[in-house]
């Protein structure tokens, strides 16, 4: 029963004990929220802007339906697609080196209008920090100079800017950071892929956000009719060598047919037949080919995706944070909290 009656909560003495600490209260407040806004104040805003689109995915015959059923329940049947690259892989694309490299050429201007450039340029040279830190970045971009070695961009192939393969040091930390402001997140329920893009300007957030759809756009068509645009660019090929010889044919033809009008001799006839017919083979053969280009036109036009835009990029009003007063009332809650644990350190050890 004693035991009973010392573990028992007075709390109307809690009260009087906190009432009777109230100026150390005070004053704790006082320095949290002095702290706290130190702290908060100067960080930068940013912003966020988000683009939601449904992609076409190459759905085999007879599989769709059931894979459709079952990504209903979380799991994957492979989504019966014959792609490599389906929705599901698209967050991870974001992060492939290769794609993160052609985001850096987007043209990007803040909203304002004092800063018109790349995307490269702008995290490289325009980005806000907190003031507080600015003495440690100059020191630490001081001890870099001292250590760093001097490293040669290499220039990518096709007339790209940098080469994925082999990035500089100053270009894979631009690239994290990069990565760090875009996201991609798939539903398997809707099938629907989100963009998310991160920015301190709001112009260049929105900006980003629909660049980032277009050039995801433009990479899944790339991949998908890649081996149809190498067949239709084949077939084009021999379609002109083919058109050369049939024309090539036809001057011959019409040359000698011209030349010996008024012959009779068997060997001439021959000789026109034998050009006629060599003439006739090369028209089948170019209209062969013709066909084949036409067909590969339209396998291209075939495996070229469709995406359908449900949420397109819009410049946000408002900052998506730093939430400035949910930080401070959040540490004076704590700092609340921790005080009144060191007011009754020796009550917790009984009740506990």
């Amino acid at each position: 029963m004693d035991e009973k009656k010392k573990t028992e909560i007075n709390f109307l003495q809690i009260v009087k004990t906190l009432l009777s600490h109230k100026m150390l209260f005070l004053k704790v407040w006082v320095i949290t929220f002095a702290l706290s806004c130190l702290w908060i104040l100067p960080q930068p805003r940013y912003y966020a802007t988000k683009v939601s689109v449904a992609p076409e995915s190459a759905t085999e015959k007879g599989g769709g339906d059931l894979a459709s059923l079952a990504s209903s329940f979380g799991f994957n049947l492979g989504n019966g697609s014959s792609d490599a690259i389906y929705p599901q892989l698209y967050p991870d694309l974001f992060k492939s080196t290769e794609f993160c490299v052609g985001l850096l050429d987007i043209k990007v201007q803040t909203k304002d209008g004092e800063i018109s450039t790349d995307y490269y340029d702008y995290l490289k040279n325009h980005q806000k920090s907190n003031l507080l830190f600015w003495p440690f970045y100059k020191l630490r971009n001081w001890v870099k100079s001292i250590f760093k070695k001097p490293e040669v961009n290499i220039p990518g192939k096709d007339g790209k800017r940098f080469d994925p393969f082999r990035l500089t040091t100053e270009t894979a930390e631009i690239i994290e950071g990069l990565q760090s402001c875009i996201s991609c997140t798939y539903s398997k329920t809707t099938d629907v892929v989100t963009i998310n893009v991160t920015d301190q300007d709001p112009l260049v957030c929105a900006l980003l956000a629909d660049s980032v759809r277009q050039r995801l756009q433009v990479f899944i068509t790339d991949y998908r009719t890649k081996k149809s645009r190498i067949d239709y660019e084949h077939f084009k090929q021999l379609t002109d060598e083919a058109r050369d010889s049939y024309d090539e044919a036809r001057r011959r033809y019409a040359a000698y047919s011209d030349a010996h009008q008024d012959a009779f001799l068997q060997s001439v006839r021959t000789k026109a037949e034998d050009l006629e017919n060599d003439m006739q083979l090369k028209f089948n053969i170019y209209t062969a080919m013709n066909t084949r280009k036409e067909a590969a036109m339209a396998k291209v036009q075939e495996n070229t995706p469709a995406f359908t835009t449900l949420t397109n990029a819009t410049v946000p009003v408002k900052p998506a944070g730093p939430k400035r007063m949910i930080f401070v009332a959040a540490m004076l809650f704590l700092a609340t909290i921790a005080t009144t644990a060191k007011l009754f350190r020796k009550e917790l050890k009984e009740w506990f």
